[in-house]
């Protein structure tokens, strides 16, 4: 007779509908599992647009395109040209998210703790993604990246840490590691995903649903007033005024990240020796 496999090798089954659960709770302990081995106690996690590119890349694009020869009459050239310039301011974003990250890894590393502190982390793909793990790589430390695995896109990137690389088929559990170890956010500019996330922490947040000391802080102010004007909803009385004050803006890297270390030292590194004993390799949050 035909030996059967083990249920939990029978992988037919893990893949099925009633398995579902079984792949839900493995994309909760597999990471937790990675986390603790790599030693990573929180992180500092950056959202950004998928579609801002590096200046270079920005630049060669530029130069190829009128390289081409195009009659400046053609329409469908200047369309072209009036985007390619476009990526090519859009590029700022990702080198500031880059050189922040940079700033931020090399200042983590000077901490005495036996975990990692602060990681650098990203939705592992392209764009400010891509970049800030680049800056944390080029600082010399970890980072991480938690990748969505969708039909279209998106590849990993090449500056996340080995063993840091992971790869989700659902988004509220990759929603789950984002916010579970971070004691800050830096939100770059970017469209409905960069949106969705952000809401998604402030309401957590707002419901106490995670730690109120919690850092925000809004990349490109020029943009984000633009895109989103958060005081007609207090106003309105949709949310509190004190709500407003979860929100900080930043125009360099070198203010962000004077925000993001003051609001570190204040309300996560003292007393450090607490927070460690409480969770070992794992930031403590609300149950």
């Amino acid at each position: 007779m035909l030996q059967q496999p083990m249920a939990y090798l029978n992988a037919g089954f893990l893949e099925s509908a009633e398995a579902r659960p079984i792949r839900i709770l493995s994309e909760y302990l597999e990471p937790l599992q990675r986390f603790k081995e790599q030693k990573v106690q929180d992180t500092v996690v950056f959202f950004g647009s998928a579609r801002v590119d590096s200046r270079e890349r920005a630049e060669r694009a530029l130069a190829t395109l009128r390289a081409r020869g195009v009659r400046d009459a053609d329409q469908q050239y200047q369309m072209e040209l009036t985007k390619t310039r476009k990526a090519l301011e859009w590029a700022r974003y990702y080198e500031e998210a880059r050189e922040l990250a940079r700033l931020l890894t090399a200042w983590s590393l000077s901490l005495q703790s036996e975990h990692h502190r602060f990681v650098v982390t990203s939705g592992g793909g392209p764009g400010i993604m891509e970049a800030a793990n680049r800056g944390a790589r080029e600082a010399g430390g970890k980072t991480i990246g938690l990748n969505i695995r969708l039909p279209f896109e998106q590849d990993a990137n090449p500056y996340i840490t080995d063993g840091l690389h992971f790869e989700f088929h659902y988004f509220f559990m990759r929603k789950f590691w984002f916010a579970y170890l971070a004691k800050a956010l830096v939100i770059f500019p970017g469209g409905f995903g960069t949106c969705d996330e952000l809401f998604e922490i402030l309401t957590l947040v707002q419901t106490d649903k995670l730690s109120k000391q919690i850092g925000v802080i809004l990349y490109g102010r020029d943009y984000w007033e633009e895109v989103l004007d958060f005081k007609p909803m207090a106003e309105w009385g949709a949310i509190a005024e004190k709500d407003l004050e979860l929100l900080q803006y930043a125009d360099t890297p070198t203010k962000a990240f004077e925000e993001l270390r003051a609001h570190l030292i204040a309300h996560h590194l003292e007393p450090a020796s607490a927070q460690e004993a409480a969770a070992p390799g794992i930031a403590k949050t609300r149950g």
